[in-house]
């Protein structure tokens, strides 16, 4: 059942292979297939920087489905992003503001479409999400 309506939604917003892939235990969304279901739905993103430091940020993103016929779900969620391996952060880049808000974007966009209740995440989520 959960697989059919992956399938679905994969279909319903033009996902393809490249735009997804397996991992160890669930199901990965790709940032071209984050930017694609965000465009289809018109989704828009306000952010809120919550902390940034040198090696830590956090950002909240209030999201709004915004595509006509919707009942305009709105959705608020965070990032955040560590800098330092997987021992002692969640980030391996200097560019924890980036992260952070590419995580929240993410959680986001699948939070409101629905994927998150599925068990599918986006690449940028983390670090260990990334297809190898």
């Amino acid at each position: 059942m959960r697989t059919e309506k992956i399938k679905e939604k994969y279909h319903h917003y033009g996902l393809e292979k490249e735009d997804i892939f397996k991992h160890q235990h669930y199901v990965i969304i790709t940032r071209s297939g984050i930017d694609k279901i965000q465009a289809i739905e018109s989704i828009a993103i306000d952010y809120e920087v919550i902390k940034c430091d040198k090696d830590f940020c956090v950002v909240k993103a209030n999201a709004t489905m915004m595509a006509q016929g919707s009942t305009r779900p709105t959705i608020q969620t965070f990032g955040s992003a560590l800098k330092g391996g997987f021992k002692d952060g969640n980030c391996n880049t200097w560019y924890v503001m980036e992260m952070a808000e590419k995580r929240a974007m993410s959680r986001a966009v699948l939070k409101l479409t629905g994927f998150y209740e599925l068990g599918v995440f986006g690449e940028d989520e983390s670090e260990e999400f990334k297809q190898k």
